[in-house]
């Protein structure tokens, strides 16, 4: 055989063979990256919808597999759950977070979403709230009061009632639906909010609910600013702040002339005297 010819065989075969282990190389490392990813995690996750207050059996409990890294704080056992209350809504599917649970023995209910230090204070609302759903749990609201203040009851003919931003920046734990429905599907309204505050502000809201009229007004959650405000009063709701305010007129205070001096002439006539009384010349216009 020509040796030219088994030279460039020889050569062929010999990069063939290079290219071949390459291509070996690199596929079996792409196989050996997928089959490193597709190792799965098993960890507890909903079998139901679970509602803020729920407490947790092995019934509304399963478990999914997930594929890499599992998230931050995942149960991976049942009976880890179990017996505790759900403090933020979970939904079917979902894994379930330690975060996402009351703390072990606290039980469920909405005594277990309160943190420590703070209290619950229930406060009546009327329709337009309770049944539109405006304030939902996690939102932050301001609380308006208005009525006749103690000093200001005999004035209240004249001013009308006043009314005074109490509270502000506070967060709604419950409110606008029940968590049940109703035979058509809807969400039962309720008349009452219960918003999160400290053991002072329950105080205030408690004398507050019993005294006065309250409003909640919704406020951006990111907006922690607290404004001053002065309230107002009805008379001020009629009060044209537009028209500028007129002038008054000052009249120009007018000098006081005092009276020029008088000279006195005795006049003799005879046996007859009488007396001739002139002004100063300064004096005559």
């Amino acid at each position: 055989m020509n040796r030219r010819l088994l030279t460039i065989l020889l050569s062929a075969f010999v990069i063939a063979a290079i290219c071949a282990f390459l291509v070996y190389r690199v596929v079996g490392s792409s196989l050996a990256s997928a089959t490193h990813q597709s190792a799965t995690t098993k960890v507890v996750a909903a079998a139901i919808d679970l509602k803020l207050g729920t407490l947790l059996t092995p019934s509304n409990l399963t478990t999914i597999e997930i594929a890499g890294p599992i998230p931050k704080g995942a149960i991976l056992k049942p009976e880890q759950a179990v017996g505790r209350g759900v403090i933020a809504d979970i939904y079917q599917g979902e894994p379930i977070l330690d975060a996402r649970l009351a703390p072990v023995g606290s039980g469920g209910g909405l005594a277990a979403t309160i943190p420590e230090g703070m209290r619950a204070c229930a406060v009546k609302v009327d329709e337009v709230v309770g049944v539109a759903g405006f304030v939902t749990p996690g939102m932050r609201v301001d609380v308006l009061i208005s009525g006749n203040p103690p000093s200001e009851v005999n004035a209240a003919s004249t001013t009308g009632q006043k009314v005074k931003t109490l509270l502000q920046n506070i967060q709604v734990l419950s409110a606008g639906t029940d968590i049940q429905k109703d035979t058509e599907g809807k969400a039962k309204p309720v008349q009452v909010v219960n918003l999160l505050v400290t053991p002072d502000q329950a105080e205030i809201l408690s004398l507050a609910s019993s005294q006065t009229h309250i409003q909640l007004v919704l406020r951006n959650p990111l907006d922690t600013q607290i404004a001053t405000t002065s309230g107002t009063v009805v008379s001020n709701l009629f009060a044209d702040n537009n028209s500028a305010p007129k002038a008054r007129a000052v009249a120009a205070p007018v000098a006081k002339r005092s009276a020029p001096p008088v000279f006195t002439i005795e006049v003799i006539n005879g046996s007859t005297k009488s007396d001739q009384k002139f002004a100063a010349p300064e004096g005559k216009q």
